[in-house]
């Protein structure tokens, strides 16, 4: 499968010139994720936590854009759930925008393609709306059904988790900037944003121009 050959309406991204864009989400608690760790011989390893996911939990959502001879970029979005009466969970709509919204203003060229997977709020009538009202710049493809072997995304949080192992965050605000952190170290090396790609099996590649 070629990464830039998807599209909306049977255009690829190369011939749009647009930069392909892999969205996905994740979530972290104050419990850190697993991890190695080092203890006194024949001494289980302990990793003491505040209060696990009751203190709340952050979502984040990212971009992973890929354009054949451009850098690769992160672009990411964070929500906070502090278990307040009435907080939603989860992404919003108007965060999603927010997102796509960012990703068009700092891409060069800002046409973007996001590929995603098949939540119901990437399917909804007002999300196919904000695409339909911003077709100039924004198309969609929808990822197959249990492919997350697909998205390099799965990759970075991968990076981000194992970064973050033993990590003891004392409340949301720490934990925030120690997320901020490990991601902007991910954003300052394409290198490693590429590689993401690479364990997908995916390829950059454009349609050659057709000449008479």
């Amino acid at each position: 499968m070629e990464a830039a050959g998807v599209a909306a309406g049977g255009s690829t991204a190369g011939d749009l010139g647009a930069w392909i864009c892999f969205l996905d989400e994740t979530g972290q608690g104050l419990r850190p994720p697993g991890g190695r760790s080092w203890s006194r011989r024949g001494h289980r390893p302990q990793v003491r936590v505040h209060g696990g996911d009751h203190g709340g939990r952050i979502s984040v959502a990212g971009l992973v854009c890929y354009r054949p001879g451009m850098r690769p970029r992160l672009i990411y979005r964070l929500h906070h759930y502090r278990r307040r009466q009435g907080e939603r969970a989860a992404f919003t709509l108007t965060e999603y925008k927010s997102l796509l919204q960012a990703a068009h203003q700092q891409l060069p060229g800002g046409k973007i393609v996001p590929v995603w997977d098949n939540l119901n709020i990437h399917h909804s009538r007002s999300m196919r709306a904000f695409v339909d009202a911003h077709a100039d710049w924004l198309s969609v493809f929808y990822l197959p059904a249990y492919a997350p072997d697909l998205d390099p995304t799965e990759s970075v949080w991968s990076l981000l988790k194992r970064s973050m192992a033993n990590f003891l965050a004392t409340d949301l605000d720490h934990l925030t900037g120690m997320i901020k952190h490990r991601l902007k170290v991910i954003q300052h090396h394409p290198e490693v944003i590429e590689g993401c790609l690479v364990t997908t099996g995916l390829t950059l590649h454009t349609t050659p121009a057709i000449t008479n």
